[in-house]
């Protein structure tokens, strides 16, 4: 039985929005999702300058998410080298390559430890601390998203990423509901089990062969191999954003996508598997 809320207007009792047994308001949750995936999909097909613009608010929103999150325990993030050198990062990542891309993530680190100075000693390595942390898992991770477009047949590459990364989403999701009984991590993440990571296995493999084979014209055992990675990937950027979550007494970073919390309860998965979908691609497609 859904438990009533109050109406924050009127006082009165209202129920309250209805929830899967995976704890998410499923209609939302699907509505916001495909509005995600045309954006992706419409930027791609049409313009890759429109897509990179969508990574760079990601990131922007990411970091602001994260922000908002480090202040509930008193820690300043060093905000304005951060939200610059992410973007520059990003656009250095698509423009130039790599090696820029590394030379813009020391001077973004750089740039903060200077400009907290202004702030005195009181909580300079805990500020600073947090700013590298988030330097690294914002805006370097999603920078291997633009190195992943810069390349030949970049879109198709970003649509396989993005479509196996999604698929351990799914098949965790279906195969955890549906079958769901073991805790994989019950301190940290109660609804993941290790059933829906099995679901998630079967998924990731099945949409990494698919995609790498008739989208990118790869090897079939690259695919499998895409899909192995990405499960791992995607079930740790998961359970690792869930313990930043529960170390800071929070709930989700943010409300900003209905149905799914913040922005960077999406971007979990999808940051911890850019990387190494990135790496595979480079060397065994491209």
């Amino acid at each position: 039985m859904t438990t009533p809320e109050t109406n924050p207007a009127t006082g009165a009792a209202q129920p309250a929005a209805k929830k899967s047994r995976a704890g998410r308001n499923l209609p939302a949750a699907v509505a916001s999702g495909v509005v995600l995936l045309l954006a992706i999909g419409t930027s791609l097909y049409f313009w890759k300058a429109g897509f990179m613009a969508i990574v760079v608010a990601a990131v922007l929103v990411a970091v602001w998410e994260l922000g908002q999150a480090f202040a509930t325990r008193e820690i300043k993030l060093v905000r304005e080298p951060l939200m610059v050198g992410g973007v520059v990062m990003v656009l250095a990542a698509y423009v130039f390559g790599a090696p820029a891309m590394g030379t813009m993530t020391a001077v973004t680190v750089l740039a903060a430890m200077l400009l907290r100075l202004r702030g005195g000693v009181d909580g300079y390595v805990r500020d600073i601390t947090a700013t590298a942390f988030t330097v690294f898992y914002v805006p370097f991770l999603g920078s291997f998203v633009a190195l992943m477009l810069a390349e030949p047949r970049g879109e198709l590459a970003i649509v396989t990423f993005v479509l196996v990364t999604i698929a351990s989403d799914i098949g965790g999701y279906v195969a955890g509901v549906l079958f769901g009984r073991h805790p994989m991590a019950p301190v940290i993440s109660p609804k993941k089990s290790w059933e829906g990571f099995g679901g998630s296995a079967l998924f990731c493999v099945v949409v990494g062969w698919a995609t790498v084979v008739y989208l990118l014209d790869g090897d079939w055992w690259v695919g499998i191999l895409l899909g192995l990675i990405a499960v791992v990937t995607a079930t740790l950027g998961d359970l690792c954003e869930s313990v930043i979550k529960r170390d800071l007494g929070i709930k989700d970073m943010s409300q900003i996508i209905p149905g799914h919390g913040g922005l960077m309860d999406r971007l979990d998965s999808i940051l911890a598997t850019a990387a190494p979908t990135y790496l595979l691609l480079h060397y065994f497609i491209f």
